[in-house]
């Protein structure tokens, strides 16, 4: 498949299966936007050149918070976006403490791809907790998720400039302002 129309089909892919999902933040924008955000932080990172991990961005979030299956991903686009989508799959049957710990563990571990995933993934989180952060979340639980999200991406660097800056300049700027 193309690889312009394997990330127009995950993104449209993305938009149905997350239609009418919207963002814990007090803007409660859809949650489309983040995966957008995803995407367009790997294709600039990219270049454009890995159309794979691009589509693996809209859809990274659809085996975790949708009725959507890694067969079906298969099936619907290719084995690589599946086992993309799949690295960076959270096991929802494990306690929230447990997956966040795992993330920290299990990064350094994964694909190069995925790791880039997780990078974007973390900054878009970043950037929305910084603009649009959720009414019950403290100061102090802000401050904690920064440190997480470091601890994370800290396992995933040495692979992309790019990714990287994007990241450290939320973190900062998340720094700065709380």
């Amino acid at each position: 498949m193309n690889g312009l129309v394997l990330v127009s089909r995950a993104a449209d892919f993305a938009a149905q299966r997350h239609a009418g999902i919207r963002r814990k933040g007090r803007a409660k924008e859809p949650y489309i936007n983040h995966l957008a955000e995803v995407a367009a932080l790997l294709a600039d990172a990219t270049e454009g050149a890995d159309a794979p991990l691009i589509a693996a961005g809209w859809l990274h979030d659809t085996v975790e918070d949708t009725p959507t299956s890694r067969e079906e991903l298969e099936r619907e686009f290719n084995a690589d976006v599946a086992t993309l989508v799949a690295e960076c799959t959270d096991d929802k049957s494990l306690a929230k403490d447990e997956r966040k710990r795992l993330q920290i563990v299990q990064a350094p571990k994964k694909s190069a791809r995925a790791r880039m995933l997780k990078i974007a993934d973390k900054t878009s989180n970043v950037r929305s907790l910084l603009t649009s952060p959720p009414d019950e979340w403290e100061r102090e639980r802000l401050i904690d998720y920064l440190d997480w999200a470091e601890k994370v991406v800290a396992g995933c660097r040495g692979l992309n400039a790019k990714l990287e800056k994007a990241f450290d300049e939320a973190v900062a700027a998340g720094r700065r302002s709380l």
